[in-house]
């Protein structure tokens, strides 16, 4: 059975969509120039034991709309681990990379692996909205846009430039080196990460690392034989063994024992799914 798309950077998908039901939503035009979409998931695991969710971030910030209290979560370079319990939603906005410094008005290094309060940067309307959005039955996607547009700053072309910037990188998993794509890009590498600094919030060695990493974790929940040779040729390892422990330090376990895992989950379907 193939695994639902939950989106790159879920572990065990075929296992999430057994636990939580994830929606994606589109974003008004005027919203899209920031945000590449906006994301709802529900849970109920009442009457069963609680569920943790582990994901590989992707090189974005986001704005959650959560209990107690709405947060912007920065990039999280490590593995990000969400336990659920109990029956509940949160809706979620996913920053283009780049696109929230024009929203913070300085650099989002200072966000990296950490969340804080969404009033920080969204005045106390961010705690009042919260509440509308874990209680009304609206369309959420309508709710998030009528918060965003009238918040919406000047379009910064940098950040426009450095989105375009991470999605080289996203798009081809085999791109390993940072000196080839400030080559590519006719810009020092030490300007390349200041730019990354100040408006992605990881260095461009990581954002080429992680990509790398969702090809891998994607190819092993597949669920067919892995070669993990020819994947680490593919993606510009130097050899199989470099894979292994960057995946294995990411993950927290070897590709081979991951696909196993992804091989044996339970089929999506159990009472998790119920929306709150």
């Amino acid at each position: 059975m193939d695994s639902p798309d939950l989106g790159r950077g879920v572990l065990h998908p075929a296992r999430a969509a057994a636990a939580i039901r994830v929606d994606r939503r589109v974003p008004a035009p005027a919203v899209a120039r920031f945000v590449e979409f906006y994301w709802l998931v529900r849970w109920d695991r009442r009457g069963l034991p609680p569920y943790e969710q582990k994901v590989l971030a992707h090189p974005n910030v986001h704005l959650v709309f959560e209990a107690p209290r709405a947060r912007v979560y920065g990039v999280d370079r490590s593995l990000f681990v969400r336990r659920l319990e109990g029956a509940g939603h949160v809706l979620g906005v996913k920053f283009r990379p780049g696109a929230f410094r024009s929203f913070a008005g300085h650099p989002v290094a200072g966000l990296a692996d950490r969340s804080v309060p969404a009033v920080a940067y969204f005045g106390p309307e961010a705690d009042r909205f919260n509440e509308d959005v874990l209680r009304s039955p609206q369309d959420p996607a309508v709710l998030a846009d009528a918060f965003l547009l009238p918040r919406l700053p000047a379009p910064d072309p940098v950040a426009q430039e450095v989105a375009a910037m991470v999605d080289r990188i996203t798009g081809t998993p085999d791109l390993c080196r940072v000196d080839d794509l400030a080559r590519e890009l006719g810009l020092t590498v030490r300007r390349l990460q200041r730019l990354f600094a100040e408006y992605v919030g990881a260095s461009p060695k990581w954002v080429l690392r992680r990509a790398r990493l969702h090809e891998a974790a994607e190819r092993a929940d597949a669920g067919g034989a892995l070669d993990l040779a020819a994947l680490a040729a593919e993606l510009g390892y130097a050899d199989q063994a470099h894979l292994t422990r960057d995946f294995t330090a990411a993950v927290g376990t070897s590709p081979a024992r991951y696909a196993g895992a992804a091989r044996r989950v339970t089929p999506p379907g159990s009472a998790a799914t119920r929306p709150a």
